[in-house]
């Protein structure tokens, strides 16, 4: 599928984006460790939170989904699924559950489609496997599919080099099974949705923020099930951020509702705010987590480096290099090798993209710099990664843009065609 942007306005919108996919995979996941019915309202319904949902109901699960709210059923005992865990294009379900699955008694394999299958899973698998997991798969269990044979794990005390939610819930999730009290220790606090949503279930888990901004994870095994869920997921900051860096580059105002305000989670608009963007966040509810509206207001951008924090933006910097590409000056991305291991090299891609586009972009091991100036139309292959196709659709809105297999986009953010038609012309080809 390719997606043509033709043109696209300033505006003033309100956008209310689909709901976050975090929390709704964690929702559908955690509830496996529940005793009682989990009541989940707002679950996003997008291919890839639909899958952990379905995997959830292959391990003995029931679900029950009358279109508003989903509730959700933990049987008694996890079951050996008759079939594949399919996990789509999420690293989030696949690793997740790799830490789940690794302290149940039974077999199962993890596959996702042919973008997950390319990415790495050592990271996840070796640290299991040092505690007692059995886990093998493609490239000594480096690469999907996965087998994993779930059973007794031990207690354990790792730190991790890398900042990864989905390493720290993947170990998290195997220290709630062990034998014994486990800790975790990782180089600064990644997104914390798993420790802030497990201890609001009853999970015996704390965190230390240490003055080198190391974070501790100290996890004490289950002595009984969790209590159920009751949650309406926020939506999600990081979906909404397209939206927020179409205001910015086009000098109009974007109103994005219900978001939620967890700090490790918007540390990309406050990057948009160094840049010269005017942004207010409104704060409504704080329960599970912080909840509010963020209004952006499009001002003249102007460049910036980004080299702190990154794990907390790992997400949004595709969308964050479209606003550096017509800031004045130059901008620097340091810190972010991470990006190389998405649903694609996204450090490549982007630099490659922005160079399409007229823009001056180069490359580093870790990162990337781009020098500002005005962008025009370009032919751009986002190899099947939803961010890519979606960032450079915002940056389309000033230049038009051809994006080729922007399929992707439905997998991970079914509303953005909806939101993206209230700012711009677009097209839609389909090659078959």
């Amino acid at each position: 599928m390719i997606l043509e942007v033709i043109s696209g306005k300033k505006f003033e919108e309100k956008f209310k984006v689909d709901a976050d996919k975090s929390i709704s995979h964690r929702c559908a996941i955690f509830s496996l460790l529940t005793s009682g019915q989990n009541v989940i309202k707002n679950y996003l319904r997008a291919e890839d939170t639909l899958n952990s949902l379905k995997i959830a109901e292959s391990l003995g699960a029931k679900v029950e989904d009358d279109g508003e709210t989903i509730k959700i059923e933990a049987p008694k005992k996890l079951q050996e699924a008759n079939d594949v865990l399919y996990c789509g294009n999420s690293g989030t379900t696949i690793r997740i559950y790799m830490g789940l699955l690794a302290g149940i008694d039974g077999f199962f394999v993890l596959t996702g489609d042919r973008y997950l299958r390319k990415r790495p899973m050592a990271r996840v698998a070796n640290p299991l496997r040092s505690i007692g997991a059995k886990i093998d798969g493609r490239d000594n269990g480096n690469l999907a599919p996965l087998a994993v044979r779930g059973g007794e794990l031990k207690s354990f005390d790792y730190e991790s080099k890398i900042a990864s939610a989905q390493v720290k819930s993947a170990l998290i999730l195997a220290g709630l099974n062990a034998d014994g009290e486990s800790h975790y220790k990782e180089p600064f606090l990644s997104r914390d949705h798993t420790e802030r949503m497990l201890k609001g279930m009853g999970a015996e888990i704390e965190t230390k923020i240490n003055d080198d901004l190391s974070c501790e994870v100290f996890i004490k095994p289950l002595s009984k099930p969790l209590e159920p869920l009751v949650i309406t997921v926020p939506n999600d900051p990081s979906s909404a951020f397209f939206f927020a860096v179409a205001a910015a580059i086009t000098k109009s105002v974007a109103i994005i509702e219900n978001v939620t305000l967890n700090p490790t989670r918007i540390e990309a608009y406050k990057v948009l705010e160094k840049m010269g963007a005017e942004i207010e966040y409104v704060e409504k509810e704080n329960k599970y987590e912080p909840i509010g509206d963020i209004i952006v207001k499009g001002k003249e951008l102007k460049g910036v480096e980004v080299s702190k924090n990154i794990p907390w933006l790992i997400d949004e910097l595709p969308a964050l290099a479209m606003a550096m590409a017509v800031a004045e000056g130059k901008s620097v991305v340091k810190n972010a090798k991470e990006l190389r291991v998405k649903e694609s090299d996204r450090i490549s891609t982007v630099v490659n993209g922005l160079r399409n586009c007229g823009i001056e972009a180069n490359e580093f091991e870790d990162g990337y710099e781009i020098i500002g100036g005005t962008p025009k139309k370009a032919e751009i292959d986002s190899h099947g990664d939803h961010r890519i196709a979606m960032s450079f659709a915002i940056l389309g809105l000033l230049c038009g843009m051809e994006i080729d297999k922007a399929e992707s986009i439905n997998t991970s953010f079914p509303g953005f065609f909806e939101l993206f038609s209230k700012i711009a012309d677009y097209r839609i080809i389909d090659e078959n």
